[in-house]
Formats: structure tokens, C-alpha cells, sequence
């Protein structure tokens, strides 16, 4: 669950919290919601120590986003500029610290002039004509309005679009005509639920509803076009080679909820109300039925369609197999039955051969698919992560070239540029060789429980000493279909390294990276097998180093929030708990959100039709068990985690006499803006944990 929708109820608890009165010009005082709060007084003066610490090494230069010129000698990047004196400009990185270079693709070099919209505007998103003479990158400026920019061969800068609303994820047609990119029409927020939603009013489902179409502005006049019916919520989409047709992932709205029933269309350009549904998952027979797809990909010679389809818990959040299809829905067919890995992310090689990225057991892997279900090539298999910018483990491909780029890191490398060929993968940039390395280890470890293979991370204590015990944090991650990959430093783990914990994430059943039969293993079973597989890696940990097991704390987000609530009503081996954006009661977390479709592929059917599913993995039904000590942590308009399950579970505890606390967090969503409440919930959770586990 990291994208999970809020309904009328989600303000229900948090009103309980916060009101105020405010002014509106020319009428008479209202009460509105205006929440504030007070910030906890207390912060372990560790965490700034730490931070200053990191501040004081050699800081690590991000990279942002890769892409390819077509004939592969040119690569347009976003990197974070050197550190500049105080007072010094921006030197074109805009708001976000990030420049946008164009450089040879061997030998990428941020020493060139970066390219931008202007003095104080953001870059990012960069796309090459397919003639690779012109540069399109999205640019967000003073008015906070992404649009669309051009850059010439020339060096010449212009803005092509003029719109009002969100603009993402832009796709040159192959012909050079236009642009297309995803367009929500004079929204008021990003489209998804990871951001804060608005608050309720009028008639819910209906007033209010924003939708995403598939829009293509004129590479020339920037004139704007809709390419997908306006009654569809469109989440992805592909180009055909021919330029006359698209295909695109849509569902009716709102695009919340309905991402998991989502279905295959095509549409010529030009014609969005000829479009036609050519793929149902809903109806579908065979392994796809009843999942969800994403990554569509037009073969070159456009008569296929390839894309990856499985149980996912979230848009974004994508892995299960590699299908492909015609281009016009006939002979479905699964190119990677019984794959002991989850495929992510796709791009064609040729007609007959895909390469893909998948998660592999604490490892990303490169390889290149026949269309005859073989795997003729392995490229790379390493423990470091793949990104382009695009979308998840995701990577840029010439054809022309025959070589893939992508940024890579790993608990001890670096985040670097690669170059993937058939010979393998390379780093490209040093631009951070010099780097501080993290002040500790992370070990990726591997156990067997009940016939499964699990992996997961650790991050050992600044200056471990076998010969002392430590308090261990274990974390659980969102999802549950998601992983916790490989990362530099630890993903987070590094302040609780240097306050001497050690720090335990794993990828229990339902995790990626394991096959699709992994991830659905926990259907209908949340919090049993996973959390055996979870206690069965503490064990392991244990065994191997100095773990004090009277001083284990649990933690996690979204599902791991639910997580953290469910497994201390399961066992009483962890000290104290922090549940972020966690769900305590899954029969009235279904009638409190509008997101509901997600929960019939786990749950088997709706909560009216199997409410003992949704009662079996409740922790509120199981809440006298509690002994340890809880605190949980949500924003009042949470759109995938609604507040009110905080809510529920902080008074249950309370109502038992249990130590329990709960921090709502004002117009906060399920990912946090607001820098200071995310430095508050850092510094309440690292208190909770040093006074509970002494």
C-alpha cells in the first residue's frame, strides 16, 4: 500500500485535533481547517550530530535522470551542481539543485553549460527527438507550472506548451510531429494518492474528480490535442512505431481507485473516442487474470505489445511478468512463467527480443528475452539498483547503438552512470570516487522458511564490536508488493548505525524479487507468513552477531505500518513500535476508502463477501494481546492509509490502559512535504525507541 485513496471519513479524526477560524474577504468569520501543531521539544541531540557529520564529509553528487540520444553518442542527464559559496548563484540548477548537461555518452562530464528554462526554473524529464536534433525537457519555474521545453542543436532555448495543470512522463511520437506526456487539466494536486487530498465536498466520487488523459502538444506550434477519451483515467502509455496509433493503461475514474482494474486500450492519434479495449485482466483467463498491468511497449514492427503484468500493490510499484500480446490483444502468452526473479521494467531490443530489468534476490538484474521465452543473454547482475528517471529499475535504450544507460548505486557504491552492452555493465562518471563512504556496513543475508527463499539488508552499528550487544530496529516496507532494495549507505539506516542499533529490513513473502509466486504468497494472509519470515530473519541475525534480543524494536510505513500495528497483537518479542500511515482494522479501512479495488486480488473478494479475510488479519481484533509499547505517526489527509485507522488502533490502546501515542500531522498526505514534520517524525521515533527499549 503505497497508494491507497481517502474518502469522506479521513478527516473524521483529525478534526478531533485541529480547528481554527480564518477571514475570507467580504464575509463573515467561518470556522475552517486550519490545522497547526506543536513540535516535539526534545530531539536526541545525536540526529544533528549525525547530520552534521554528513554534512562535514564529502557529500555524494545525485544523479537524477538518463537518456540516450537515438544513435547512442549523446547522453542528456540531470546532475546536482557542486556545492556553491553562500551567496553564490544558481548557476541554472533551479529549485531542485539539479542541472540538465548534454555530454558524450562514454564519458559523461558536468563541466558543460547547463541547459535551462531560466534563472530559478527546475529541469527534468529529458526526451530526444527521434532524429536526435532536439532536446525536450519539462520545465518548472516561478509559478510552479511544469511546461514543456525545446533545445535545439544550436544551443537555443523556447517553451513549447502553455497549459494549466499537471504535465508528466513525455514521449516524442516517432515521427517528430509532437510530444505526448500525461495532462490532469487545471489540477489542484499530483495526480495519485501519495500526495495530501483535498479535502471532501459535495458529492464525493463525483464532484471534484480529476482525470488524466494522454494529451500531445505540436513539436512545432505547441498546439494541444488529446489522444485518449476524456471519460478515461490514463496511468501509462506507448507510442506505436508508426506513429498513427498509442496504446495506454486506463480505467474509468476516479484514477485512484481503479488503477487495479485497470485495462489495455489502443486509439489512432487523432481519433481518442475510436479507442478500444483490446486486454480486460478483470475477464482474462489464465495467470493474468485478476492482476494488473503496466510498462506497455510496441514492439518495433508494431505487431506486438509487451508489458509486465502481476499483483501489485501500487501504481508505480510494478513487477510480476513479462507478457506480450498482438497489437491488437490476441495470443496472450507468458514470455517468463516460473522466473525465480520479478521483471520491472521493459524495452525492445528487436522484434524478437526484449530487455528487461528485474529485482533478484537483494540484486537488480539486466538480460535480453526472446520472444521464444528464452533468455538468450544475460547482461549484468549486480547488488545495485537501476534508474533512468522513467519509472521504477528503469533504463535508457538505443537501438541504434545496441547500449542501455542508467544510474547505479549499491550499499558501498556510489551513485555512478553506466553503459550496458552485450559485454556488461560499466561505470561511466567518478563523480563520486571521493565520496564518504558510509560510516558502516550493510550485508545483504539470505534464510529459508517454510519452503521459501527470503532475502534482506542489514546495517551493523558504527564501529561494531562483536564482543558488546546491540539493539536491533527491525523495519517492515511498504507494499506488500515492493521491495527494499540495494541502496548507498543503507537506505535510511545510517543515523540508527551511529545511535549503535543495528538495522534489519527483509523481503518476506510477498515481496518482489523472488518470482510472482513469492509475491502472492501472502494473498489472503497478511501478517502470518511474512511475519514468520520476518521473525525467522531476526533469527538468523542472531545467530551471526551480537544482537541483544530483549532490545528489538519494529518499525515500517504504509504496509509496514499495518505491519507494526498487527505483528506486537502476534508476538511480544519487540520492545516498542512505531507505525507510520499503518491500518488496524481491514473491514473499516474498506468503508472509509475510495480506493477499495486494490483489496479484492489479496483479499480474495470484497470485505462483504469474506469479511473473515479482512477479520483474520485485523489487529484490533486481536488488540487485548498488546504489551508493547506503540506510536503512531499519520497525515490528516493520508490518502492511501486514511487517519481514522490511527485513529482506531491509539484508542483501543488507550481504552486498555496500553502505552500508546498518536502525532497527527497537518495537510500532510501519505508522503510527507513539509520538511519539518518529517524532521519531527524522525526525531518522536528515535525518542519512542530510546525510552521504550533501555
Amino acid at each position: 500500500m503505497r497508494t491507497r485513496l481517502f474518502a469522506t471519513a479521513a478527516l473524521a479524526a483529525t478534526s478531533l485535533f485541529f480547528s481554527a477560524t480564518a477571514q475570507r474577504p467580504g464575509s463573515e468569520t467561518t470556522n475552517v481547517f486550519t490545522p497547526e501543531m506543536k513540535f516535539f521539544d526534545r530531539p536526541d541531540p545525536r540526529i544533528a550530530e549525525y547530520e552534521q557529520a554528513q554534512r562535514g564529509g564529502t557529500p555524494v553528487r545525485q544523479i537524477g535522470a538518463v537518456e540516450l540520444s537515438p544513435d547512442g553518442k549523446k547522453l542528456a542527464w540531470l546532475v546536482a551542481a557542486e556545492p556553491t559559496a553562500a551567496g553564490g548563484g544558481r548557476n541554472g540548477r533551479g529549485r531542485s539543485g539539479m542541472q540538465l548537461h548534454i555530454s558524450e555518452a562514454l564519458a559523461p562530464n558536468p563541466t558543460e553549460p547547463a541547459i535551462t528554462a531560466g534563472e530559478g526554473c527546475s529541469s527534468s524529464a529529458p526526451r530526444w527527438s527521434p532524429d536526435g536534433q532536439t532536446l525536450a525537457f519539462v520545465a518548472t519555474c516561478a509559478d510552479g507550472q511544469p511546461q514543456l521545453w525545446l533545445r535545439s542543436t544550436d544551443g537555443a532555448v523556447k517553451q513549447l506548451t502553455h497549459i494549466k495543470g499537471t504535465l508528466t512522463s513525455p514521449a516524442w511520437a516517432p515521427d517528430g510531429s509532437s510530444i505526448a506526456f500525461l495532462y490532469v487539466e487545471n489540477a489542484t494536486r499530483s495526480a495519485g494518492a501519495l500526495a495530501a487530498m483535498k479535502p471532501p465536498a459535495g458529492i464525493v466520487g463525483q464532484d471534484g474528480v480529476e482525470i488524466q488523459w494522454v494529451a500531445a502538444a505540436d513539436a512545432h506550434t505547441g498546439n494541444l490535442s488529446i489522444l485518449t477519451p476524456k471519460t478515461l483515467h490514463a496511468y501509462e502509455y506507448d507510442w506505436a512505431p508508426d506513429a498513427k496509433h498509442i496504446a495506454f493503461v486506463a480505467s474509468n475514474p476516479p484514477g485512484e481507485n481503479t488503477w487495479w482494474i485497470a485495462q489495455m486500450y489502443t486509439a489512432p492519434a487523432g481519433q481518442p473516442d475510436a479507442a478500444k479495449s483490446i486486454l480486460n485482466p478483470v475477464t482474462v483467463g489464465g495467470s493474468l487474470h485478476g492482476l494488473q498491468i503496466a510498462v506497455p511497449r510496441y514492439s518495433p514492427d508494431g505487431k506486438n505489445i509487451a508489458f509486465i503484468g502481476g499483483l501489485m500493490s501500487d501504481q508505480g510499484s510494478t513487477g510480476g511478468d513479462v507478457y506480450l500480446m498482438g497489437a491488437d490483444g490476441n495470443g496472450l502468452q507468458n514470455l517468463t512463467p516460473g522466473r525465480k526473479d520479478t521483471p520491472v521494467y521493459l524495452g525492445w531490443a528487436d522484434p524478437d527480443h526484449i530487455l528487461f530489468s528485474a529485482y533478484q534476490s537483494g540484486k537488480t538484474h539486466l538480460g535480453i528475452l526472446g520472444t521464444n521465452k528464452t533468455e538468450v543473454l544475460q547482461l549484468w547482475t549486480a547488488q545495485q539498483s537501476v534508474a533512468s528517471g522513467r519509472a521504477a529499475a528503469s533504463f535508457s535504450f538505443s537501438t541504434t547503438a545496441k547500449i542501455a544507460a542508467f544510474v547505479s548505486a549499491g550499499p558501498e557504491q556510489a551513485p555512478e552512470v553506466y553503459i550496458g552492452t552485450t559485454h556488461g555493465a560499466n561505470a561511466v562518471t567518478h563523480l563520486n570516487t571521493n565520496a564518504t563512504k558510509p560510516a558502516t556496513k550493510t550485508l545483504s543475508l539470505e534464510w529459508d522458511n517454510e519452503g521459501y527463499h527470503v532475502q534482506g539488508w542489514l546495517t551493523l552499528p558504527e564501529n561494531y564490536d562483536a564482543a558488546k550487544k546491540y539493539p536491533m530496529i527491525v523495519s517492515v516496507h511498504g507494499g506488500p508488493s515492493a521491495q527494499a532494495g540495494p541502496s548507498f549507505g543503507g537506505a535510511g539506516a545510517g543515523l540508527y548505525a551511529h545511535l549503535g542499533y543495528f538495522y534489519f529490513t527483509a523481503n518476506p513473502r510477498g515481496s518482489f524479487g523472488q518470482g510472482e509466486a513469492f509475491v502472492q504468497a501472502n494473498r489472503k494472509d497478511f501478517g502470518y507468513g511474512d511475519l514468520r519470515d520476518i521473525l525467522k530473519g531476526v533469527d538468523t541475525v542472531e545467530k551471526q552477531y551480537s544482537v541483544d534480543d530483549h532490545r528489538l524494536g519494529l518499525t515500517g510505513w504504509s504496509y509496514g505500518g499495518f505491519m507494526s500495528m498487527f505483528a506486537i497483537t502476534q508476538t511480544h518479542r519487540f520492545r516498542a513500535a512505531v507505525a507510520g500511515a499503518g491500518i488496524s482494522n481491514w473491514q473499516s479501512y474498506y468503508g472509509e476508502n475510495s480506493i477499495d479495488q486494490w483489496m479484492v486480488p489479496f483479499f480474495g473478494a470484497s470485505v462483504y463477501d469474506a469479511p473473515e479475510a479482512y477479520a483474520k488479519s485485523s489487529a484490533i481484533n486481536f488488540i487485548k494481546n498488546v504489551e508493547t509499547p506503540l506510536l503512531i505517526l499519520v497525515g490528516d489527509r493520508d490518502g492511501e492509509c486514511p487517519a481514522p485507522q490511527s485513529y482506531e488502533m491509539w484508542h483501543a490502546l488507550k481504552a486498555l490502559g496500553k502505552k500508546t501515542e498518536l502525532v497527527v500531522y497537518p495537510n500532510e498526505g501519505h508522503g510527507f512535504s513539509n520538511p519539518l514534520h518529517s524532521q519531527d517524525r524522525t526525531a518522536r521515533t528515535i525518542a519512542w525507541f530510546e525510552d521504550n527499549m533501555k
